[in-house]
């Protein structure tokens, strides 16, 4: 596999959720260049999680007398291995098994190097493994294990090792060291794949100890150090960049259920569509009849079926997905359901037009799929961290293919929704089986900030809460809701969605209230008007509910929309904060760097999300996304018109710039923000950065023209 290409994006995962073998091997010497390979042992695991059902354990038949002194310690002797396999045999079934996880070891230079040296002569193909070697990972602590050996690194975490110098017992015991370490790393800030190779890369003479013992390099340097958009393979953008309202058949064909089979079949042909929708019957909801449907009909009927009636075929209830929605998100529900026809419903939930697996059929896309659904059907909260993977790869790939950055957006924060979603779902699973019952009152939780807006990209970390009908502060139903909060907040941040640095989480009692507390707490907000309460009503403005009951976390949203419209000294504590930033351009235009980098969020991107709030609370504009709100009140205030028109371009330019450093942090294990390295754009691409930058002033004449005030 060459760095960069077909695992793109797989250094993103985090290492509480990576997909890995551990391994080892025992050898007849230390010399790769004639000793020989004679067991291989391997065990399989997901993060901290090994599986003990899942292992390889081969002896080899190394084709040469094994020296006492090798026997002594691992106890294979020539008897052994007598019957065993040849290499030949051993390791292409090893590499099957392997398929594209990351192979962990300890020392697991030296074990690479073995086994490329038997592939090498016996002159089969040789694919680097991307791995990572426990004994460099302790080496990254200071104080760490008294020694570098295997005994003493499980002895520091408290790890026990059983059939010690054999194949599998030491694969067993790396695997343990490994799992014992992930946390640590964490709290280290090494949270990633990448994160951790960076580390290990760091450790020059480690390594070139290793080189000089001829080991096989356990990381790849180049894939480090010279990540970029190019490293990502194209997908097809197409589901990602449409919705289903683009492609939709619309208005919606709907028939009385007492219509005839042979009018309803001449309904289709007439109007050339594959499904009529059947309106209610008694008691029953919206059905859908489709060509198949008749198809059946006739098979299982003959031509008698053609005067029964529509109702007696028509599928319930009838499967939706709203119109505003990505068809990749389409494509998932139909491959995962199995179904040929959605009906589309309007924000409302009115039915508005009917998507087909024939309209999608040019559109989809394998990668679409796998991302909506491995969310969507996670069981574990370890699946869930597999999905940043796949993430990272598809959002770099719609980058390379230039899609529009607020796109690449909004296809991200809709996931973190989903994953959000899932989690929720998860969390709540495991309370139950507990013992600990089902949610003791309505309730819902709500996506703050930049996954509201559907802004976020890919350095997210947590801002939700929770509003729940009725129940007091440390009662039974808010002990509840405590806990889920706090389940939620660790599947999240072991996904690789962090822990909020604010606290906004709703574990925290101040962002996890009753629907009463809340509309008290916001009239405080909006009342006081200090520094902190314009902060954290700028997060909650923002807020989209994404589980329980959506229709409680709505309807407190839009109370607390109409307490801000009404309040003239909120809206000016609101429109101070905004135009409270310093431009990072000096003298003669230069940018005001600091290691080479500049905060395009704090200097940019956040003013101009901020004015959008603004304008949309003092105009009561409901849309959540900064380009919506933004070109909504421009269609309000003509006067302001250019300048809001420049702030969305502004805004699609620095979101653009944001994304593509991340992608590069990511690939080279830099922990990635909003920072960017202007130096490592292209020169038109610094022009048009620091033009958006220069536009970003324009936001405090948007909010002081009378007009607006």
């Amino acid at each position: 596999m060459a760095a960069g290409t077909e695992d793109a994006g797989l250094g993103a995962v985090p290492l509480a959720s990576l997909e890995a073998v551990a391994l080892d091997t025992e050898t007849t010497g230390l010399d790769p260049g004639k000793d020989r390979v004679l067991q291989v042992g391997a065990v399989a695991l997901t993060g901290c999680a090994v599986d003990a059902g899942e292992a390889f354990d081969r002896l080899v038949d190394p084709d040469m007398p094994i020296p006492p002194s090798s026997t002594a310690i691992h106890g294979i002797s020539d008897e052994d291995v007598r019957s065993a396999a040849k290499a030949d045999e051993v390791l292409p079934a090893l590499a099957r098994w392997i398929g594209s996880r990351v192979v962990i070891g300890y020392a697991i230079g030296f074990d690479l190097a073995m086994l490329k040296a038997e592939h090498d002569r016996r002159a089969l193909a040789w694919r680097p493994y991307r791995s990572l070697c426990v004994r460099q990972l302790a080496a990254l602590f200071a104080p760490g294990p008294a020694d570098p050996s295997l005994d003493a690194i499980a002895k520091w975490l408290g790890v026990g090792i059983d059939d010690r110098h054999s194949a599998l017992g030491d694969a067993s015991a790396a695997a343990a060291i490994f799992a014992a370490l992930v946390p640590r790393l964490a709290e280290k800030g090494i949270a990633t794949l990448a994160q951790a190779e960076r580390a290990c890369l760091a450790l020059t003479p480690q390594m070139d100890e290793e080189a000089r013992a001829g080991w096989h390099p356990v990381i790849a340097a180049e894939r480090v150090r010279s990540a970029d958009l190019t490293a990502f393979a194209r997908v097809d953008s197409f589901p990602f960049r449409h919705r289903v309202e683009d492609i939709m058949s619309a208005p919606p064909a709907l028939v009385e259920p007492g219509m005839r089979l042979r009018d309803a079949l001449r309904h289709l042909t007439e109007r050339k569509i594959s499904s009529v929708f059947v309106s209610s019957g008694a008691g029953a909801g919206t059905g859908i009849l489709t060509e198949r449907d008749i198809a059946r009909a006739i098979d299982s009927l003959g031509a008698g079926a053609l005067d029964e009636t529509v109702d007696r075929f028509a599928a319930r209830p009838l499967v939706t997905i709203p119109a505003s929605e990505f068809l990749y998100r389409a494509n998932t529900l139909m491959t995962v359901g199995g179904f040929r026809h959605l009906g589309v419903v309007s924000a409302d939930g009115g039915l508005v037009g009917a998507v087909s697996a024939r309209d999608l059929l040019k559109q989809r896309a394998g990668d679409a799929v796998f991302l909506a659904g491995e969310i969507d059907h996670a069981e574990t909260p370890a699946d869930l961290g597999k999905v940043w993977a796949n993430l990272t790869r598809v959002v770099g790939g719609l980058a390379a293919d230039e899609v529009d950055a607020r796109i690449i957006a909004s296809v991200v924060s809709r996931e973190l929704r989903a994953l959000t979603r899932r989690a929720c779902a998860l969390a709540a699973r495991g309370m139950e089986a507990e013992g600990r019952g089902p949610p003791p009152v309505p309730f819902a939780v709500l996506v703050l900030g930049s996954g509201g807006r559907g802004e976020s990209l890919l350095a997210m970390d947590q801002d939700n809460a929770v509003v729940y009908a009725s129940g007091a502060s440390d009662g039974p139903e808010d002990r509840w809701f405590a806990e889920l909060g706090r389940r939620l907040a660790g599947i999240l941040d072991g996904a690789g969605v962090s822990y909020c640095r604010g606290g906004v989480m709703a574990r925290n009692p101040e962002w996890r209230m009753d629907l009463d507390r809340w509309r008290a707490k916001v009239a405080g907000w909006i009342g006081r008007s200090q520094p902190e309460d314009v902060l954290n009503c700028d997060i909650f403005f923002d807020g989209v509910p994404v589980y329980g009951d959506t229709d409680l976390g709505e309807a407190l949203h839009r109370e607390a929309l109409d307490m801000a419209a009404n309040a003239r000294a909120f809206q000016i504590a609101l429109r101070a904060n905004a135009v409270d930033f310093t431009s990072p351009l000096g003298m003669f235009g230069r940018l005001r760097l600091k290691k080479g980098r500049l905060d395009a969020k704090r200097h940019g991107i956040m003013p101009i999300f901020s004015a959008a709030r603004i304008l949309a609370i003092q105009h009561g504009i409901r849309d959540r996304s900064t380009p919506a709100r933004l070109n909504a009140a421009g269609a309000v205030a003509e006067d302001s018109r250019e300048a809001v028109g420049n702030l969305v371009e502004a805004h699609r330019i620095l979101l653009d710039e944001i994304l593509a450093q991340q992608l590069r942090d990511i690939g080279r294990g830099i922990p990635h923000g909003n920072s960017v390295a202007p130096k490592e754009m292209s020169a038109p691409r610094q022009r048009q950065f620091r033009w958006a930058l220069e536009q970003v002033d324009q936001v405090r004449g948007v909010l002081g023209m009378p007009v607006f005030g």
